[in-house]
């Protein structure tokens, strides 16, 4: 399983073209994601490919205030009510996950499936917080074993599918890459991945830089690399690296 973050139309058109299985739609993925407009979700939901949209109201931590969360349930259920597939969410405590406010997710996000993001990698134990997880009804988890990137974690990883078992489904997110994506499946055991699948776009213009509109080039869906993602896990597969685990 093959999911591509976007933040735009022309992510999303290229996610789709490369053969991404789902979407995860975002806006501002070079703060990490935050929750996108109900527009681009519903342009999501019309081209139908399954879509799992984040709800994370500002940039920064993911310790959430009490307005936070209010806020966040009511972008839940506006989620859902639009078509999203699912939702994506995390919180915080003062010792890992804040497992009330991660329940009152779940019970706004009724039939939808549900995800644990990477809020997952900054706990004292991702392993225990995955069992943590699964009691409280969450059907998947994104994570990187808590290291940088997904290869580095691999270890934490494959601890982190064992813990889960058949109750919810690990996605191996952060520095995905078509050159690593099959030693990262076959290593760890995941079956699904995600990646933002993107290049370097163009340099903001000397203006918007210096009045403080961008500061960065930002990056762009490349529907080649999802396309080369997609070969890599099939090549995987038909050579027995990713269907033998």
């Amino acid at each position: 399983m093959l999911e591509i973050c976007v933040d735009n139309p022309a992510g999303l058109d290229a996610a789709v073209a490369g053969g991404a299985d789902r979407i995860e739609l975002c806006s501002a993925l070079e703060l990490g994601g935050l929750t996108p407009s109900a527009a681009l979700l519903d342009r999501a939901v019309r081209i139908g490919c399954p879509t799992h949209m984040m709800i994370r109201p500002r940039a920064g931590g993911f310790v959430v205030e009490e307005d936070e969360a209010l806020l966040m349930i009511d972008e839940i259920r506006m989620a859902v009510t639009r078509g999203a597939a699912g939702i994506v969410v995390g919180a915080l405590g003062a010792n890992g996950l804040d497992r009330e406010r991660l329940a009152r997710f779940r019970e706004a996000a009724r039939d939808a499936t549900i995800v644990l993001h990477r809020a997952i990698d900054l706990v004292p134990d991702p392993v225990a917080a995955v069992r943590e997880a699964a009691a409280l009804g969450y059907d998947k988890i994104l994570s990187s074993g808590g290291a940088p990137t997904a290869v580095e974690g691999m270890a934490t990883l494959a601890a982190m599918v064992a813990a889960a078992g058949e109750r919810l489904s690990i996605i191996a997110g952060s520095g995905v890459t078509p050159a690593n994506v099959a030693r990262l499946v076959a290593g760890t055991g995941v079956r699904e991945v995600h990646g933002s699948a993107s290049r370097r776009g163009s340099e903001p213009d000397p203006q918007t830089r210096r009045l403080g509109f961008a500061t960065e080039p930002r990056r762009e869906t490349d529907e080649t690399i999802v396309a080369a993602l997609r070969a890599a896990i099939a090549v995987g597969d038909n050579d027995g690296t990713v269907g033998s685990i």
